[in-house]
């Protein structure tokens, strides 16, 4: 489990607030472009983004031989989904405005300088049941669901180029296509898909008007990957990153939304055996 105390204290300093400004900004920024307009030496900065890191504020992905840093918000949403509602609305006004904030990792007039999501949580759990969170049915129809739609499920062997199907079995819809691939398939480390067609029926069910389903038709077939990581003690690290979305992407504000709640819910399922009300 999280240690908030690491959290809190990584939220304490000044220096470390104003460079989760900044990748709230602008995510995917290498040192050297945080370093930019900090008014402190590189040195400052990287002990900075240790400290931010090792609290899970910060997650690290490497392109190539640069080391991007991306803002991460599962501390905060663990800080609200499971401590927040110990203190009254008052109290925790603060905890819910810096929540909404670090959320917002595509705000509005920054869209143009995203083209990626990366969140990075830690569950209780092995490596053998995230890998099946991730992969059965049965699991995923659990936490991950539709208000209208029901719950989601995947079909497929999971083996590296086979297809996927995405089915909604509660009102028996379900999506097929040869472009749904399974990029990745490494059990318990890694998985890597294509993610699913965007169809008339999907975008109805969903709640899309005509001009805005058409918008994400559009755009290129996106792919997400999920790295899983033993941090030791029963827990393991795992990072979702989503990309391959172009500047401005309507798609990459949607998923942006959706990911940190199915994600809350994948982890209170595994942890506690239910998955959160109303996911």
């Amino acid at each position: 489990m999280r240690d908030m105390d690491v959290v809190f204290k990584a939220l304490s300093d000044p220096g470390r607030r104003r460079l989760l400004d900044r990748l709230n900004e602008r995510n995917g920024l290498t040192l050297t472009e945080l370093c930019a307009d900090m008014e402190m030496t590189r040195q400052s900065v990287t002990k900075h983004l240790d400290v931010l890191e090792a609290a899970g504020l910060v997650t690290t992905l490497r392109r190539g031989r640069e080391r991007l840093h991306y803002l991460n918000a599962a501390p905060i949403t663990d800080i609200a989904d499971r401590w927040i509602h110990s203190y009254d609305r008052a109290r925790a006004e603060a905890l819910s405005d810096l929540k909404t904030a670090l959320e917002a990792t595509t705000p509005m007039d920054q869209q143009s300088e995203q083209t990626s999501f990366v969140y990075t949580t830690y569950i209780h759990a092995t490596p053998e049941r995230v890998w099946q969170g991730l992969t059965d049915p049965v699991f995923t129809k659990r936490y991950w669901r539709h208000p209208v739609s029901g719950g989601v499920s995947f079909s497929s062997d999971w083996q590296k180029g086979s297809t996927y199907d995405l089915a909604y079995e509660e009102v028996g819809f379900v999506i097929s296509n040869p472009e749904q691939v399974i990029l990745e398939s490494d059990p318990y480390r890694r998985l890597a898909y294509t993610w699913h067609t965007f169809t008339p029926e999907w975008a109805a069910r969903h709640g899309f008007d005509d001009a805005t389903a058409a918008a994400w038709r559009a755009e290129p077939r996106s792919k997400v990957a999920f790295d899983i990581e033993e941090a030791g003690l029963g827990v393991v690290k795992l990072t979702v990153v989503h990309d391959g979305f172009e500047l401005g992407s309507g798609v990459l504000q949607g998923v942006s939304t959706g990911w940190p709640a199915v994600l809350a819910s994948f982890k209170t399922l595994l942890e506690t055996g239910a998955a959160l009300p109303g996911a």
